[in-house]
């Protein structure tokens, strides 16, 4: 998961320097969607282990 969001980093980086906004909005909205997923899977772990003590 780590991976994808560098690479979709990389990819609105390279789109934003090349003058392709759309591209690099893309890119970016497609990083907070992977970092809000990774969000929400890390605190139901969260919630899950408090849940269980």
């Amino acid at each position: 998961m780590i991976k994808w969001i560098v690479i979709l980093l990389i990819i609105a980086a390279a789109a934003s320097l090349l003058g392709m906004p759309a591209l690099a909005g893309a890119a970016a909205t497609g990083v907070r969607i992977l970092i809000g997923i990774v969000l929400i899977i890390f605190l139901l772990i969260v919630l899950g282990v408090f849940a269980v003590a």
